[in-house]
């Protein structure tokens, strides 16, 4: 049997990465009320929305982006003053794909019946589990052990659900409405374009001295399509887009896995 040491350090890789991956997102996400600026262009004719209040506009985005089935998230979101990138596709099934780049730093994270696959470079184990305090050693043998390959968490083992997280898009989406005062005051800012679809801009000016700007779709559903937040202690935008496409999560080999609880040994050794 590992003993509590061993299990602690493979908990403690597994926390590496969950506190340096997209976690924030949601956080980062749902302060943000609705979606930001684009170039300014000509409002469709006759405007969607020509007889709402911004607050109006702002209540039927978060409903009509509530109840999407899948979406693509891109952008770069600040989170206790580290910069974060990423790039992720997920269905309301728990299901995502994806990149997220730190410090230099890329890790792709793959997520399908309730298990999750994350495979990073070199740069960004070791980014993580520095963060975590771990020593030098023990983050190289663990280098050894999963270089190159997929670390495979299964339900119930550290960092399964923080991780899972990531991908549980009803979760995500159901931060929108988690306060409502978030979504109060709103001001609609010039129209403009998000990939080329026309959209209302809503403006949120935030206690922390910041605005946030939200993009909402001025064709079809009301969807949220940017968020940007200017200025404050977390700045970023956030791009939505392939509302309701089917997403495809492949398993990786199992030749190409490692099982958290197989980082026992190595990272003893």
């Amino acid at each position: 049997m590992a003993s509590h040491r061993k299990l602690r350090a493979a908990a403690v890789v597994c926390a590496a990465v969950v506190a340096t991956g997209p976690a924030p997102v949601a956080a980062w996400a749902a302060t943000a009320a609705p979606p930001g600026a684009a170039a300014p262009a000509p409002a469709p004719s006759p405007d969607p929305f020509a007889h709402l209040t911004a607050d109006e506009i702002g209540e039927r985005a978060v409903t009509a982006t509530q109840s999407a089935t899948s979406l693509r998230m891109t952008g770069r979101v600040v989170s206790d003053g580290q910069p974060l990138d990423i790039d992720f596709a997920l269905n309301d099934h728990d299901e995502c794909t994806g990149l997220m780049r730190i410090k230099g730093g890329t890790a792709e994270l793959r997520r399908v019946d309730h298990v999750t696959y994350m495979k990073g470079d070199e740069t960004f184990w070791r980014v993580s589990m520095s963060s975590q305090g771990i020593p030098e050693p023990q983050i190289t043998a663990t280098l050894e052990l999963i270089k190159g390959r997929w670390l495979k968490i299964a339900p119930g083992q550290a960092g399964s659900e923080a991780l899972g997280g990531v991908c549980d898009l009803k979760s995500l989406l159901a931060d929108l409405d988690k306060d409502k005062e978030q979504r109060s005051g709103l001001t609609r800012g010039p129209d403009g374009t998000v990939a080329g679809t026309p959209v209302a801009t809503l403006v949120k000016k935030r206690t922390d001295g910041g605005t946030t700007t939200v993009s909402v779709a001025e064709r079809g559903k009301p969807y949220i399509l940017k968020i940007v937040k200017a200025g404050g202690d977390e700045p970023g935008t956030m791009v939505f887009r392939d509302y309701d496409k089917p997403v495809t999560v492949k398993v990786p080999p199992a030749d190409e896995t490692v099982d958290l609880t197989g980082l026992d040994g190595g990272v003893s050794a």
